[in-house]
């Protein structure tokens, strides 16, 4: 890997160009505060330009192959949030240009204020580009019990950098699940999502992230929650599409006594690079953060994890877990671990852990004993591996949608026609 990509300058004069001649149709029109905002994303970038491998957080994985694909910025991004039935009264699920003429006081408080544009490249083109997205809003009291589907899916828009935005806003003591789900076509294009959730005091959020790019695809995508008092965020990400994915999930606590549970998987294969960061600040006191990646890596398929917890000065009592695992299923395939404690408090309990490894002999051993053919039993290790993670999903729509996926790339029959043959 080259220090210095050198497709980067021409890359950043692109995207200043298509800027300029986007901002008619971005900033006119647009509330004051947005076109600011976008226009100081653009400058931003113009400044900080892409990473490479002098930044730490991007050691590992080049972002050549993004400015090699030359994509443009798509001249429009349209959402489709929905929800399974009726909403309860007072909550809004609306595009998000919708959101800013009808509920502009809910959006602006939040939209670009929490994932920082500043030190991040793919954020400020976020800013600067986003066309559309979504808005979520459930008022203080409020219990969504159906969950809400926002579908991030191309059918066709290969050729074309897209912009994805979602701001999720939860009111005191509210509660809702939200969903989700990138798809798209063969072909290269590029998807760059920003999602910024804001859980109020004592609020409870399910939040579910499923990633089925095209196999051309290159997904870069930053999703940055709030904690609030007493608050409850739980987030399962499963990877499974892309050349190139990078997935970013960043929680703070702003209140005491608030809760995380931060959760993903990754299966790669081929030549696919699959790229997870994650941070966890614990900036407020009584607090407990739970996380477990799990990652699945065959042929010269190649894995980042990167997992950061920070224990700010008086954060006392942080109870605070990480695990990542990952299985390799071929003597190429290779995978960059690095979990990061950094605890500037005394009293507390911070545990992380790292295992990289193959199958294990003595199970194989234990299903070929019982008529079980080698690599039907090594489908269904690695199948029970990852599931671990998939089993954790409430949804049942999305948890059997994912569990089929998984069976799929598992090379292993349903679970019935195994147990038929048993």
């Amino acid at each position: 890997m080259t220090t210095v990509i050198k497709e980067a300058p021409k890359a950043i004069d692109q995207y200043l160009a298509a800027f300029r001649e986007q901002e008619p149709a971005l900033c006119d029109g647009a509330p004051p505060w947005l076109a600011r905002q976008r226009r100081a994303a653009i400058a931003r970038f113009g400044e900080v330009g892409f990473p490479d491998a002098r930044n730490e957080d991007w050691k590992f994985t080049s972002v050549a192959p993004i400015l090699r694909a030359g994509l443009a910025p798509a001249p429009d991004t349209i959402e489709a949030p929905r929800a399974e039935g009726g909403l309860p009264a007072g909550v809004r699920l609306l595009g998000l240009r919708e959101a800013l003429r009808v509920c502009p006081e809910l959006v602006e408080p939040h939209l670009g204020q929490h994932a920082d544009f500043r030190n991040h490249a793919f954020v400020a083109l976020n800013t600067a580009f986003w066309n559309g997205g979504t808005f979520l809003y459930v008022p203080p009291g409020v219990a969504v019990e159906r969950p809400i589907e926002i579908d991030h899916v191309l059918s066709d828009g290969a050729g074309w950098a897209w912009h994805r935005r979602a701001l999720i806003v939860l009111g005191r003591g509210s509660q809702a699940t939200v969903v989700e789900r990138f798809t798209g076509p063969d072909g290269a294009y590029l998807t760059n999502s920003v999602t910024e959730i804001v859980v109020g005091d004592g609020a409870v959020l399910d939040h579910y992230k499923a990633q089925q790019e095209g196999p051309e695809a290159l997904h870069v995508a930053v999703t940055r929650a709030v904690l609030s008092r007493d608050s409850r965020f739980t987030t399962h990400y499963v990877g499974l599409g892309g050349a190139l994915a990078r997935n970013e999930a960043h929680a703070v606590f702003t209140g005491e006594n608030g809760e995380a549970t931060v959760n993903g998987l990754y299966l790669a294969r081929g030549g696919q690079h699959m790229d997870n960061f994650t941070v966890i600040d614990h900036a407020r006191p009584h607090c407990a953060s739970h996380e477990l990646y799990k990652g699945v890596l065959a042929d010269k398929a190649r894995g980042v994890f990167n997992g950061k917890i920070f224990v700010r000065p008086g954060a006392q009592k942080t109870d605070a877990k990480q695990t990542n695992q990952a299985l390799l299923l071929s003597d190429d395939a290779t995978i960059n671990t690095k979990p990061q404690l950094e605890i500037y408090a005394d009293d507390v309990k911070c545990t992380h852990g790292a295992t990289v490894g193959q199958l294990d002999a003595d199970q194989l051993f234990y299903l070929r004993a019982r008529g079980i053919g080698e690599e039907q039993a090594r489908a269904l290790l690695t199948f029970a591996f990852a599931n671990d993670i998939i089993s954790r999903i409430r949804v049942n729509s999305l948890r059997d949608r994912l569990e089929h996926a998984l069976l799929a790339s598992s090379q292993l029959p349903p679970l019935a026609d195994f147990e038929d043959e048993r």
